[in-house]
């Protein structure tokens, strides 16, 4: 009996032995299996923290950058404003019903923003990536219609360009009352001293737009026309060159942000950080022209675009997407081309 016993127990520790074998090997399988997945999973993980760590760095340097180029502050420029609009809108140079319809349809003017149009004591005006585009056709409005010799024995009056109504910073500007060639050169806003001129007529020379080839002593577009009343704004109010010169910067800085903040990259591979740039050097024709930025494009990786200043018409929208532009761009009025509405 005990011999009995005996063998059926030796029986079944074989049994469960050959029983354990596979369930040991499966179990073993699975945990190798899980270690493998663990691993894979634990890479992706990795990988996944890598890149969101790459994207955070890139998001903060181009913030950085911004804030050095265009500030979400702002720049305060180095004019008063006071009744400058009520007599754009008094002499008909701007229609302030057409000028304030067409900002409707983007949630209207802010209250500073309408101030600058009605109001006679305005102060100071800061610009920001919020108002660059009204800024923009209000001093197109001034450099268009304030008198200046610029304008009428300038390039803009030369007979081979076929007149000065054929550009798209006169023919484009249809937001007066009438045509907008009798309000060209027709107003006197202030008076420019022998000096002053002298001083707008050298600066002119020297700042570029992206848009186009020309100087803004050629203001064919837009951007040049208001960059010139711009300039005869400081001069009439004793702004000193080199403060026309920073605010010049400034301003194109907001009506072009991709442009100057590829430009400010390319300065910063250099190792020139942007408040230390020369601003004529920047805003002259190697780094400003249509030309001239695109030489300086293909040699930097170019920044995420951001919105902000304004179209090469009075109702455009957005940034401008520098495009190198014949020297001499003439669109007729009303066309859909070049720096035309």
């Amino acid at each position: 009996m005990l011999l009995i016993i005996t063998i059926m127990n030796d029986e079944i520790k074989d049994q469960t032995k050959n029983y354990l074998m596979p369930v040991s090997i499966i179990f073993s399988t699975l945990l190798l299996a899980g270690v493998w997945v663990y691993s894979i999973g634990k890479g992706e993980i990795q990988r996944t923290q890598q890149a969101d760590v790459a994207g955070s760095f890139e998001k903060t340097a181009n913030t950085i950058m911004e804030e050095k180029v265009v500030p979400a502050a702002g720049v305060v420029l180095p004019i008063r404003w006071g009744d400058l609009g009520t007599q754009l809108v008094s002499t008909g140079v701007i229609d302030r019903e057409k000028f304030e319809s067409i900002y409707a349809n983007r949630g209207g003017l802010s209250e500073n923003e309408r101030r600058l149009l009605r109001a006679t004591d305005n102060g100071a005006v800061t610009i920001t990536s919020q108002n660059a585009g009204v800024l923009l056709n209000l001093f197109w409005a001034l450099g268009l219609s304030a008198k200046n010799e610029i304008l009428e024995k300038g390039e803009m009056a030369d007979p081979r360009y076929g007149g000065a109504e054929n550009f798209a910073s006169t023919g484009g500007w249809t937001i007066a009352n009438g045509d907008p060639m009798d309000h060209y050169s027709a107003h006197t806003f202030f008076l420019l001293t022998p000096k002053q001129q002298k001083l707008v007529d050298k600066v002119s020379r020297g700042i570029y737009r992206p848009c186009c080839g020309n100087s803004v002593h050629f203001p064919d577009c837009n951007h040049g026309m208001a960059m010139l009343g711009f300039l005869e704004l400081m001069a009439s109010q004793g702004v000193s060159e080199q403060d026309m010169w920073n605010s010049a910067l400034a301003v194109n800085s907001y009506w072009f942000p991709d442009t100057y903040l590829t430009i400010a990259t390319y300065m910063e591979q250099k190792g020139i950080d942007w408040k230390n740039v020369n601003p004529k050097e920047v805003l002259g024709i190697n780094y400003s022209s249509g030309q001239g930025f695109a030489r300086i494009a293909s040699q930097v990786e170019l920044p995420e675009e951001h919105s902000g200043g304004n179209g090469c018409g009075v109702d455009a929208g957005g940034s401008v997407a520098p495009q190198p532009l014949p020297v001499v761009p003439k669109p007729s009025r009303g066309t859909q081309g070049g720096c035309g509405i």
